[in-house]
């Protein structure tokens, strides 16, 4: 963890408890403001508040281009939110593209599997979150299904298009997931794609009704942990409260 304590501001060495940084991976999408429409790295607000209402201090990661700066932000992070977006490109895990598999990302893609993978090798706590989940399970070898309702037959898990859902589901109640949830939970939900294969290292700890895998750990992780689901979007912070309370330490 990064040093918890820092001089405190207008005091002459006084030491004050520093909360931890939480970095969040961002969109890179164009954007309007003002005059401006711009390609922007940006970020849906829940995910801010959830981290801020939580005691952590969230910080932004935009995609960027070049990977050299990842030891310095693995060195200078508490922890690290995958954020939710667009679909993982197939051919990263050797799948042909499903005609409603989204536009590939190729930036954000080596962006986020790069930093998880440096995540992992430095055994920083995580939360990853609906493609945060799936960005993880392709870096540890795992496949996707494309389109959910062709598996399932149903729709349920984005039941309409920009609107958050709802479901139950289902939780080992002792997995991580079910220390901090129990056994299960109503959450909100928005995704079309989800674990085919798990990769390597990975447990599925929790199910929708339709045996599609809604979270999953990272065996001998100190705190590595992925949700289908969209916690930023309810009220329930105890996912959130429980990565910094790791990130902090306690």
């Amino acid at each position: 963890m990064r040093e918890a304590t820092r001089e405190a501001p207008g005091g002459a060495g006084d030491a004050a408890h520093s909360p931890p940084l939480i970095g969040i991976t961002t969109y890179l999408e164009p954007a309007r403001w003002g005059v401006w429409v711009r390609e922007a790295a940006l970020l849906p607000v829940p995910y801010v508040r959830a981290v801020e209402r939580s005691g952590g201090v969230p910080v932004l990661l935009p995609p960027t281009g070049g990977l050299r700066g990842l030891d310095a932000l693995i060195r200078g992070l508490d922890a690290i939110v995958f954020a939710g977006g667009g679909d993982v490109d197939p051919e990263l895990y050797g799948a042909e593209r499903h005609p409603e598999t989204g536009p590939p990302q190729p930036q954000r893609d080596r962006f986020e599997l790069a930093l998880v993978r440096a995540a992992i090798e430095a055994d920083l706590p995580f939360l990853a979150i609906c493609r945060g989940l799936q960005v993880l399970n392709v870096a540890r070898g795992g496949t996707l299904v494309q389109y959910l309702p062709q598996e399932v037959g149903h729709e349920n898990h984005a039941p309409a298009v920009g609107m958050i859902g709802h479901h139950r589901v289902h939780i080992n109640p002792t997995s991580a997931v079910g220390k901090i949830l129990g056994d299960g939970a109503d959450v909100p939900t928005y995704h079309h794609q989800a674990v085919e294969r798990l990769g390597k290292g990975l447990s599925a700890v929790s199910y929708a009704d339709d045996r599609v895998v809604e979270a999953v750990e990272l065996q001998g992780h100190r705190f590595g942990i992925g949700v289908q689901w969209h916690p930023e979007e309810g009220d329930d912070r105890r996912l959130f409260e429980a990565l910094v309370a790791e990130a902090s330490g306690r």
